[in-house]
């Protein structure tokens, strides 16, 4: 194989039998159940990396059923994505994800930097109550229920929450373990049909692990919980803001020797 041979199929690993086929991403029938709850402000404090500013001291937990995804398949997704602000702009940060399929982790981490690991999450419809558990091997880490469409939600509030922004951080390690990409990433859902929505009460119940720290954002009270489908696709991300490049600008600053006084 030529050198340019490589670069050209050089869009993701295995080079010769790579995990997931080129995008875009288009997914159908993507089942959501959100459920937002209130934490404390300095959990939150802990884990969302500057520039990005907390919004209000909220986590929305998401169990997520993919049933049909063009190049990704089949599979369940569950994690945390933290309500924040980006240069006044409102979205959200993907704290965790837990999924158990392999295209997608590979795909997720290695083009947009989606924090994603192997893991068992499910969710299952038992008569009046919608169940969503996420289990890191045989340990149960989170537990969701959700009354079953109790009422329609408004379609506007989902969609234009589905339409925010989200933001991950990408880090890709150089071949001796320093940092060669860290960076801030935005990424966008877009051509997004909802095709229904409701609400519901809820509770949630998150638990210690030590791969999967889903509680070290605790669960105070419950907000608000909501079931919808949508088809969608996942746009590809944009770089907004490289740590390295602003760790090597202050680094250089603050060795600059001091100018002398006239």
């Amino acid at each position: 194989m030529e050198i340019t041979d490589v670069v050209k199929r050089a869009y993701a690993m295995p080079l010769t039998n790579p995990s997931f086929p080129p995008g875009p991403y288009r997914f159908f029938d993507r089942e959501y159940i959100i459920i937002t709850y209130r934490t404390t402000r300095e959990a939150l404090e802990a884990v969302v990396p500057a520039p990005l500013e907390i919004d209000e001291p909220l986590v929305k937990y998401e169990f997520i059923r993919m049933p049909d995804s063009t190049g990704f398949g089949d599979y369940t997704e569950t994690g945390q994505v933290i309500p924040v602000k980006y240069k006044g702009q409102h979205g959200g940060y993907v704290h965790s994800m837990y999924l158990d399929d392999d295209a997608p982790i590979a795909g997720g981490r290695e083009l947009w930097g989606f924090p994603k690991k192997l893991a068992n999450p499910k969710i299952v419809h038992e008569g009046e109550v919608i169940v969503g558990t996420l289990h890191y091997g045989s340990v149960l880490c989170a537990t969701g229920t959700m009354g079953y469409k109790h009422r329609e939600a408004d379609h506007d509030s989902v969609l234009a929450s589905l339409a925010a922004p989200n933001f991950l951080i990408k880090i890709i390690p150089h071949v001796d373990g320093t940092p060669r990409i860290c960076e801030l990433v935005r990424y966008y859902l877009t051509d997004i049909m909802l095709k229904e929505a409701w609400t519901a009460p809820a509770a949630l119940d998150l638990r210690p692990h030590v791969m999967a720290d889903v509680a070290k954002l605790p669960v105070l009270d419950i907000v608000s919980a909501v079931h919808f489908k949508a088809d969608l696709t996942l746009g590809l991300g944009e770089v907004v803001h490289d740590y390295l490049s602003d760790h090597s600008r202050l680094a250089t600053s603050t060795t600059q020797p001091e100018k002398i006084r006239a």
